[in-house]
């Protein structure tokens, strides 16, 4: 019935390898996979991965930082309707053809839903 935090994606121009680093060595993360794109770092299992993303974009009205949600106990289609119906809308980044969806909250926050499913939160929840 829910989505949880799959991975939080940072653009970092061309310093992909210098933020993962740092990040790596502030948070106890390691290196779980690079290649083209960026390096993948995480630390718990739990966690959400964090993705380094090498980007070119020189503007900066696109946020750096954004969220992949993937959902729990359904398929990507049955919550992408369930996050729209909650408010959210389909948003063009100019992603063109991609196995996400790109959404945004209902204040314009955009975020992108995977096609991956993850096991919900642990219980309790705090």
């Amino acid at each position: 019935m829910t989505s949880r935090i799959g991975e939080i994606v940072i653009d970092c121009r061309d310093r992909a390898d210098e933020a993962a680093a740092f990040w790596c060595a502030a948070l106890g993360y390691r290196e779980l996979a690079r290649d083209g794109t960026g390096v993948a770092i995480g630390g718990d299992p739990r966690a959400p991965t964090i993705l380094l993303v090498r980007s070119p974009d020189s503007k900066r009205d696109k946020a750096s930082v954004h969220l992949d949600v993937c959902p729990t106990d359904r398929d990507q289609a049955a919550e992408v309707d369930r996050l729209l119906a909650l408010g959210a809308r389909h948003a063009d980044i100019g992603q063109g053809d991609t196995p996400w969806v790109v959404l945004a909250d209902p204040v314009g926050t955009e975020f992108c839903v995977l096609p991956i499913v993850l096991p919900p939160e642990p219980e309790p929840f705090h």
